[in-house]
């Protein structure tokens, strides 16, 4: 299927996915998934996409972010707004991280809503390739976090976290393709399992 940019938020989408020059069909690594909900989670209404650090409201990968996010959401039945508020909030954070294969990794990081806490670990990953001729490339390690929460008591109903892997310089760790593959998993199958950490390919 081609690939297609949808209208908000285009602008910022172009720049990176130009850059990648075709990398609609550049392949992947598959995608950890850990979600969170309660059991009342709305599946339709109006959202509005907010970043979890207003510092990072008019960058470029924010908006780029956002781009795949309202996506996957109107995919899900959701409406996405394109301004003002709605009955509901996305709360969206996105986080690169350059490991070097050998070197131990971050601290793990706790996801959960409504005060059932989840944990997810550093164990979780993908297995890196050794180079037996030299000293592994770097890999760049980005993660997508959600929160859906009620905008009028900001009340979280929905919770979920995606991280993928590539190595630094190729098309896959590039930020428009790699956001674009985190959150079409995250929101697969929407809601998802609660509490279980699942791979997305």
């Amino acid at each position: 299927m081609p690939c297609s940019i949808p209208r908000r938020f285009a602008t910022a989408a172009v720049v990176p996915l130009l850059l990648l020059a075709g990398g609609c069909a550049t392949a992947i690594a598959p995608v950890d998934v850990t979600r969170f909900h309660s059991d009342s989670v709305a599946r339709q209404g109006s959202v509005a996409i907010v970043p979890a650090n207003a510092a990072n409201a008019d960058s470029l990968e924010f908006r780029t972010t956002a781009n795949a996010v309202s996506a996957a959401l109107a995919r899900t039945g959701f409406t996405v707004r394109d301004s003002g508020p709605g009955e509901y909030e996305a709360v969206v954070g996105i986080e690169r991280q350059v490991w070097q294969p050998g070197e131990q990794r971050r601290s793990p990081v706790s996801v959960g809503v409504g005060g059932s806490t989840g944990s997810y670990g550093s164990g979780v990953g993908l297995g890196i390739g050794i180079n037996l001729s030299g000293k592994p490339k770097p890999v760049v390690v980005t993660n997508l976090r959600v929160q859906l929460r009620r905008t009028a008591d900001k009340t979280a109903i929905w919770e979920g976290r995606a991280e993928t892997q590539a190595k630094e310089g190729t098309p896959a760790a590039q930020p428009g393709l790699a956001a674009g593959k985190l959150a079409d998993a995250l929101f697969k199958d929407f809601p998802g399992p609660s509490g279980v950490t699942i791979t997305v390919k």
